[in-house]
């Protein structure tokens, strides 16, 4: 082999050695780069299922928040819905009391709202046809029982000619309370189901059972769940 020949052979090794070296370099770089773009994957794809598992528990979450929520009203409507039912069935009960039991009632409604003794007294249409002459007779009656030992008792206190005068007063008025009936029934009727309304002048108070027990549901509408819920 001359010299030109063993230069050529020895251009070709180191070019093959070279070569070698660049290929080894190749794939471990790119054996590098596959193992980095494989780490890289894994953590994206543990990243994407954490974010997955926490997005479905966030969902889970509300879901069951929403759920209780609903209970809630739910449970609150039937707890509603109870105590409605137990205030309907006492306005029925009222209703349904003898003539003479209802009649008393009314009166006593009347004695409680008067104000001056002047008023009148409104019933709905079949109310005033059956006991409207009872509810105004035993509301006057109560009046009368109501005033005279008051006004009777003050007039004792005070001698004299005073106290005379004082007690015919008294007895006056009591008289008047007794036989001219200073409540009055109207000749007009309301619409509701059952109770009253007093009217002098401008100026009415409602008694109606409806407006009664919805005051008296809304003051003891807590006493009344705890009775129905304990």
């Amino acid at each position: 082999m001359n010299g030109i020949e063993k230069i050529t052979a020895r251009i070709k090794k180191d070019a093959g050695a070279e070569a070698e070296a660049i290929r080894r370099e190749g794939e471990e770089r790119a054996a590098s780069i596959r193992a980095g773009y494989k780490a890289q994957a894994e953590e994206n794809a543990k990243a994407a299922a954490q974010a997955g598992k926490e997005a479905a528990k966030r969902q889970e979450e509300r879901l069951v928040s929403a759920a209780q929520m609903d209970a809630k009203k739910l449970l609150l409507a039937a707890k509603q819905a109870c105590i409605d039912e137990a205030f309907d069935k006492a306005q029925s009960k009222l209703l349904a009391l003898p003539d003479g039991e209802y009649a008393e009632l009314l009166a006593k409604l009347a004695v409680k709202a008067a104000k001056t003794g002047k008023e009148e007294i409104l019933l709905n249409a079949r109310d005033r046809e059956r006991v409207g002459s009872q509810v105004a007779a035993k509301a006057n009656a109560m009046l009368a029982e109501a005033v005279k030992p008051e006004a009777a008792e003050k007039a004792g206190k005070v001698g004299g000619r005073a106290g005379a005068v004082l007690s015919a007063v008294v007895t006056g008025a009591s008289a008047l309370l007794q036989g001219t009936a200073q409540l009055t029934l109207s000749q007009e009727t309301r619409e509701m189901a059952g109770g009253l309304t007093l009217r002098d002048g401008n100026v009415e108070v409602n008694c109606a059972f409806e407006t009664q027990l919805r005051v008296l549901r809304e003051e003891m509408a807590a006493e009344v769940a705890g009775i129905l819920f304990p």
